[in-house]
């Protein structure tokens, strides 16, 4: 499928994965009938790379309901940014090398 067929939202965080009146991020129903969800939703993630921001907002969340204390909260939000600088490291290596390639 080229990028042509692609709805305009395709891929926009905003549009397919709001943050909603309750601080959770959730699509919306229109973005349910759409055959290109799973995809749109997967690089909207990548592209914006709000997966560990998200990730770390499900943190946040559970140390605010109790469900983890301060050290595990602590432990799992340097997991996720140490994730997230390896993530940007290799994303621009792999640009770097895709330019000097061609």
């Amino acid at each position: 499928m080229t990028e042509e067929n692609y709805p305009p939202c395709y891929g926009d965080i905003e549009t397919v994965f709001p943050m909603c009146e309750n601080n959770m991020r959730s699509s919306p129903e229109y973005c349910m009938l759409c055959h290109f969800k799973t995809l749109c939703l997967r690089d909207a993630m990548k592209e914006h790379k709000i997966g560990p921001k998200v990730q770390e907002e499900y943190v946040d969340r559970a140390y605010e309901g109790g469900m983890i204390n301060f050290m595990e909260r602590w432990s799992k939000k340097k997991t996720l940014q140490k994730r997230s600088e390896k993530i940007g490291f290799f994303s621009k290596f792999l640009k770097k090398n895709k330019n000097n390639s061609e």
